[in-house]
């Protein structure tokens, strides 16, 4: 084994951490703080040091804005011919666009960016804190590794529960929601549809994964009771919607329909 590779090594036989990438996601977060602090809290040589080091790397950041701006630039294309061109002729020159995406993608790009706009742009933050709950365990109740959460959530039907000595998130029985109050702009009504699954919760890939229900969350529902009709013909089956309330307040879900 190669010297200074034992994390690397203890990786591949055990694994990661649960939320290993949600905690490195969150430290590339805060160097930005971190490097404000160093900024102001260094003296003398050191900081000589580090403000030339920063310096450099503005610079090269710089650089690497103005080439990404450069690339759309539209530049006149010289070409040598052998035959003389007509006076009239001189002005003009030939222009290469060097465009990454042709207008007509961007356009179908736009229409796809407009067509899942949500009606709630914008929620309140849910610390973890606020998300979790420490459960103490053991003979003293020393051990403080096991986290109920405190939110509602979605759990699916085939999902099977781990031993409760090895569970670490626990997800109470009286939080879960199987269905939810879905609202269509266009048809004017609300209907008390099953939820298939949590698409994506806006606070946190981790919230996420466990199927937490928040204000501002893409959940997908089953629309085959209102009869929505594909392009194909087809009756839809799965739609998107955002949920529009407090669920652990109100007791409810209540959601709107993406359309």
């Amino acid at each position: 084994m190669a010297q200074n590779d034992y994390i690397e090594r203890w990786t591949k036989l055990y694994g990661k951490r649960f939320d290993a990438d949600e905690r490195s996601r969150k430290r590339c977060a805060r160097r930005a703080n971190h490097i404000s602090k160093d900024a102001t809290t260094f003296r003398g040589l050191r900081a000589k040091m580090f403000h030339t080091q920063r310096h450099k790397e503005k610079i090269q950041m710089r650089k690497r804005i103005k080439v990404h701006e450069e690339r759309n630039i539209k530049s006149p294309i010289s070409k040598t011919s052998a035959s003389p061109l007509p006076a009239y002729l001189l002005e003009r020159s030939d222009i290469g666009v060097s465009k990454l995406l042709s207008s007509s993608i961007k356009q179908k790009r736009k229409e796809k960016a407009a067509r899942f706009t949500v009606p709630l742009p914008s929620v309140r933050g849910v610390s973890e804190e606020e998300m979790f709950k420490v459960i103490k365990t053991g003979k003293n109740k020393h051990k403080a590794w096991k986290r109920l959460i405190t939110k509602p959530t979605f759990v699916g039907s085939n999902f099977t529960r781990r031993p409760v000595k090895y569970e670490r998130f626990m997800r109470p029985m009286a939080l879960r929601y199987k269905k939810a109050h879905v609202t269509h702009r266009e048809l004017e009504l609300t209907v008390h549809i099953p939820i298939i699954g949590v698409k994506k919760n806006v606070q946190s890939p981790l919230y996420t994964q466990f199927g937490i229900l928040t204000r501002g969350s893409i959940i997908e529902v089953d629309v085959s009771e209102l009869g929505i009709v594909t392009p194909s013909g087809k009756i839809g089956w799965g739609r998107y919607a955002q949920i529009t309330n407090n669920p652990e307040t109100d007791g409810c879900v209540n959601a709107l329909l993406l359309i």
